[in-house]
């Protein structure tokens, strides 16, 4: 699996979504999970992240109220499934805070 997580790993770098953090705070693992069609997913373990942040303390919309609201409107935005993690911009103070380990 490892070729496949340096290629993933490359093709976000050449895509521009990763920089290099040197001396972070917060470091991550990269967890490789085999799909279906034999390519592997690269996933990182924020579940510290997770623990070390303050909880949302509202919960989210149904989608049922979210498809109502769209109706009679002649526009709708939906994200690329592609790079959908990858399209909304990072504050600058937390990218720190997704540094995942390529060694």
């Amino acid at each position: 699996m490892k070729p496949d997580v340096v290629l993933k790993i490359k093709e976000e770098w050449d895509a521009g979504f990763l920089a290099v953090s040197n001396y972070p705070q917060w470091v991550a693992n990269i967890v490789p999970v085999p799909k279906k069609d034999r390519k592997v997913r690269m996933c990182v373990d924020y579940r510290d992240l997770n623990r070390a942040s303050p909880k949302d303390n509202f919960p989210l919309p149904h989608i049922d109220m979210l498809v109502d609201n769209t109706a009679c409107h002649a526009f709708f935005s939906f994200m690329d499934g592609f790079s959908g993690y990858n399209q909304i911009l990072m504050a600058e103070e937390d990218r720190e805070k997704t540094t995942f380990v390529t060694l």
